[in-house]
């Protein structure tokens, strides 16, 4: 069984921001999948499809950004995903737009919701993929992050949410996050 878990922030005024790349990515996702957020648990909205008989759950906390880790931690204890089946997407401001970086583990570095999630699970052990949108204006952190995506920053992003939801498609079709990595990771 496998949880995927895209960070963002649920209300509508959110949607199209750099805070919601987590939420683009899994939207696609579960487009792949042919599958819809209909589910409410955990304090999540969330997913379900099947992949080469694994069970998947695809989930966008409604926790907002900053609570992200209680809604994973809630969905990891709920269906007792192991630590090398959870996957958590989401926008990272130290890396630059339009690349894409795969980790099997790591800290959550500047992310606020990432650094959420590290501390309910006791654990940083478990892949992310990791959406640059890398600060280009000179303004403060916060209003960036929730500053619209523009229609020329999505020629540059929707391309790499693509990526990214093929990265998760392979990941819970089997493939080794080792070899995901490889094949993903945009230099």
């Amino acid at each position: 069984m496998y949880l995927v878990v895209g960070l963002g922030n649920p209300e509508k005024k959110y949607f199209n921001t750099f805070h919601n790349m987590g939420f683009m990515v899994v939207d696609r996702l579960a487009e792949k999948l042919n599958v819809t957020f209909t589910k409410g648990e955990c304090r999540a909205v969330c997913a379900h499809a099947k992949v080469n008989g694994e069970k998947v759950i695809i989930a966008k906390p409604v926790t907002y950004m900053n609570l992200s880790g209680e809604a994973v931690q809630e969905l990891t204890h709920k269906y007792k995903i192991e630590k090398g089946n959870l996957i958590v997407v989401y926008d990272d401001i130290d890396v630059n737009v339009g690349k894409l970086r795969i980790r099997v583990n790591g800290s959550a570095g500047t992310h606020n919701g990432m650094k959420n999630i590290v501390q309910m699970l006791s654990t940083d052990d478990f892949p992310r993929v990791r959406v640059g949108i890398g600060q280009q204006t000179p303004m403060a952190l916060v209003d960036y992050v929730l500053s619209q995506v523009t229609d020329d920053d999505h020629k540059v992003l929707d391309p790499v949410l693509d990526q990214a939801a093929q990265a998760l498609y392979d990941f819970v079709n089997g493939c080794d996050i080792d070899h995901v990595m490889q094949k993903y990771n945009i230099r």
